[in-house]
């Protein structure tokens, strides 16, 4: 969870001002241990040497440990609440104001983003789903002569044949044409050397008339979209004639 920049500045105030206060704690114990040092020297003047030299050690390795211990002060004032001048403060206050405003930038632009992601997502679910709009509103007209073609074979009379044909052939020609503006191509194969990719082998026929792999009847028209194969084209492929066949043909 983010915290808010001046709920930061607030919380980095109140540890320093417990850390001022567990320097000072720490720095009355230090004494306290030079005071209770110095008692002992001043007991053991009358002893043995041995004595005093053992006190003057300790003595010594408490001032050491003393100066050693961080943030401890000698002075015997008390440290008060932290005080800042009025440049300082001042200096503060704009740093928490431009805090703020960043903060409020970054929640501002987060939410923009995620609205950002929503329609994109949105958007793209309707491009899918709408994809093929544009082609079948080049079909519809088709579509409509079909029909018509249709109900002129119900209505139709023995010598309306001929222009029942002409329609069909019509309504044929411009269904290609749609599909074809569309990207869509025809495989012929015909006459054609055999293709594993773009053809289909259903069978193969034994004939001298045409070289061996070559497509001679096309059973299943092919297509592609552009360059990519959508159908392949059923065909069936020429392979050589045996002895018998050949002189029979030939006969």
């Amino acid at each position: 969870m983010l915290l808010h920049p001046v709920e930061l500045l607030r919380i980095f105030l109140t540890s320093l001002t417990k850390v001022k206060v567990s320097s000072k704690n720490m720095s009355k114990e230090s004494k306290d241990t030079k005071s209770e040092v110095s008692e002992e020297v001043e007991a053991a003047s009358t002893g043995p040497e041995e004595v005093n030299v053992e006190v003057v050690e300790d003595v010594e390795s408490a001032e050491k440990t003393s100066e050693d211990v961080p943030g401890s002060i000698d002075t015997e004032e008390e440290q008060g609440p932290v005080t800042l001048e009025g440049n300082e403060f001042k200096n503060l206050e704009e740093k928490a104001e431009k805090a703020s405003e960043y903060w409020d930038r970054f929640v501002r632009l987060n939410a923009e983003f995620d609205n950002f992601k929503k329609r994109a997502a949105r958007e793209r679910g309707e491009a899918v789903k709408y994809a093929n709009e544009a082609l079948l509103e080049r079909l519809i007209p088709t579509l409509d002569h079909f029909e018509m073609a249709m109900s002129a074979v119900n209505n139709a009379q023995d010598n309306s044949i001929a222009s029942i044909k002409m329609g069909i052939e019509m309504v044929h020609n411009q269904l290609k044409s749609t599909l074809q503006d569309a990207g869509l191509q025809e495989i012929d194969a015909l006459g054609k050397v055999f293709d594993p990719v773009w053809h289909e082998a259903v069978s193969q026929k034994e004939t001298n008339k045409a070289k061996e792999g070559e497509v001679i009847e096309q059973a299943r028209k092919g297509y592609k979209l552009n360059d990519r194969l959508i159908r392949p084209a059923n065909v069936v492929v020429a392979k050589p004639a045996s002895s018998g066949d050949s002189e029979g043909e030939a006969s």
